[in-house]
């Protein structure tokens, strides 16, 4: 469903050749000859690829960095205990005080009903 639908190899629009008119009047001379003699050029062999250890870590701690990593997972993991404990503290006040005004308001409309 996901895979891209490409079209046979087959369908693929060939060129108009009618679109295409020759050059017709242009003349090139003649590269001129000469009497030198050319070395060939040869091409650099292109350099080893360097190959990389087998076996060793791509990251190495050391001890400092260790400690360094650990203390930063601690301090992150209370700063975010902090916020949550703080917000579930804050959501029971809120509920404890919404219960305290529900039971204040229903003592007050007893006693408007009972006209004291």
């Amino acid at each position: 469903m996901f895979t891209p639908k490409y079209p046979p190899p087959d369908t693929a629009p060939t060129p108009d050749t009618t679109l295409v008119r020759p050059l017709t009047g242009l003349v090139h001379p003649p590269a001129p000859a000469c009497d030198c003699t050319h070395t060939p050029a040869t091409t650099p062999t292109p350099a080893p690829a360097p190959v990389a250890p087998v076996g060793r870590p791509t990251m190495q701690l050391t001890p400092c960095a260790l400690a360094l990593a650990v203390g930063g997972g601690t301090a992150a993991v209370l700063v975010v205990g902090t916020v949550l404990v703080s917000m579930l503290l804050a959501v029971a006040i809120t509920a404890g005080s919404v219960a305290l005004l529900a039971v204040v308001l229903r003592l007050m409309l007893n006693d408007a009903r009972k006209g004291r």
